[in-house]
């Protein structure tokens, strides 16, 4: 029998509630932690990737018990430059993050198909009425698109195949933006899984949230077939991300957060504001909450705002770039942005994905002549952008 009241409940089983979970494990396994998955398994369909340099100091000990890949380097292709660069890359599916937290953690810690349809300061009601009792409450459930934030999106279709003939790519291409653009800033990422097993997906910097299964997955059949990649789908995925370039996170967070309540993952906006990486901000989200593990809810929220502000403070930067990406330069040619990043010292670049730049960092990214009309930055930087809400004509274009 599970008791009705824990310590700890958190609602959503995927990246962030399912690394607090586990680091709540290691810290402090005395503790009764529910974690509260609407799906039969955690994660959902999903790929995490990141790089050595992201993860703040606790981050490697935490991240070990899950299966990943990992590969020394990585390349990058543009149509004016190309490059290899030594940065130690990793990627983990969604798959061996279950596996992994079904091994690790206390047997009634996860409770899957249990949708959260409540949350108050004194526990979570779940659809079936069902009532659990909890000290503190971390709500773990996902962005959700709002009015108070403005942006673009990032749109995404990937699959795994599984080719007839050993492929021969040895590491990652993350970004390859040698490519039809189709009206967004576009560029296919590909992980080499095995010998013959790929993971390749197309990716979209788009001011809309629309994701077109049909056209998608056609561009990812003629971009295998160039490579010559032919041979079985294993699998795949579908996403639409916030790119917040401006707005309000304490609005945000109080139309999303009950009182005494905290948020965490991308639905407390710790996430990297133009690249979308969640899996950093994830982990060091988790040691925060293991180190603080005996707050009641009201701290606990308040703590983890506190990181939200820090953070949001933090990533201005990003947002500012992120205004320039898609109010200066015009769709086709959003790529010559990256494309200029791409010529910059390695360590920059380390930096700048781990949302750690310098203040020297970023007057070099800036210095130099702009890839964008100087009269359409400054236009950028003078507009909100739009608001990040799904439009009713396109909710069901996407998950």
């Amino acid at each position: 029998m599970k008791p009705d009241r824990v310590d700890i409940a958190i609602a959503g089983g995927g990246l962030a509630g399912g690394l607090i979970a586990l680091a709540l494990r290691h810290a402090r396994p005395e503790l009764s932690v529910a974690l509260l998955e609407s799906h039969e398994t955690l994660g959902g369909n999903h790929r995490w990737s990141w790089f050595d340099s992201d993860l703040p100091p606790g981050g490697s000990d935490l991240m070990a018990p899950f299966r990943t890949h990992r590969w020394p380097g990585y390349d990058v292709a543009f149509p004016a430059h190309r490059r290899r660069l030594s940065s130690g890359y990793r990627s983990l599916a969604s798959t061996d993050f279950d596996a992994a937290l079904r091994r690790e953690l206390a047997q009634d810690t996860i409770r899957p198909a249990r949708r959260v349809e409540g949350i108050d300061k004194d526990g979570v009601t779940l659809r079936d009425g069902t009532r659990l009792g909890a000290r503190t409450v971390i709500d773990c459930r996902g962005f959700v698109p709002d009015a108070n934030l403005r942006g673009g999106w990032q749109v995404f279709m990937g699959r795994h195949v599984r080719t007839k003939q050993p492929h021969g790519l040895e590491r990652p291409i993350i970004m390859d933006a040698d490519v039809a653009q189709h009206g967004a800033y576009r560029f296919v990422y590909t992980l080499p899984l095995g010998a013959q097993d790929l993971f390749v997906e197309d990716t979209y910097y788009a001011d809309a949230p629309q994701l077109d299964r049909t056209a998608l997955s056609q561009r990812l059949d003629a971009y295998c077939a160039h490579k010559g990649w032919q041979g079985d789908i294993l699998g795949g995925e579908t996403g639409v991300l916030p790119v917040i370039t401006a707005g309000n996170p304490k609005a945000y967070l109080q139309a999303h957060a009950a009182p005494g309540t905290a948020l965490a993952g991308a639905r407390g906006l710790l996430v990297h504001p133009l690249t979308s990486y969640t899996l950093p901000f994830a982990v060091r989200t988790a040691l925060l909450v293991a180190r603080n593990a005996d707050l009641p809810g009201d701290q606990m929220a308040a703590l983890l705002q506190s990181e939200t502000r820090r953070v949001w403070k933090q990533t201005g930067f990003y947002r500012l770039l992120g205004q320039m990406l898609f109010g200066a330069a015009r769709p086709e040619q959003r790529y010559r942005i990256f494309e200029r990043f791409y010529r910059l010292p390695e360590p920059l670049i380390e930096r700048f994905y781990a949302a750690r730049s310098t203040f020297a960092d970023r007057t070099r990214i800036l210095s130099g002549r702009p890839p964008v009309p100087v009269s359409r930055a400054v236009a950028a930087l003078l507009s909100s952008r739009d608001p990040l809400v799904v439009p009713d004509h396109q909710k069901d274009s996407h998950p």
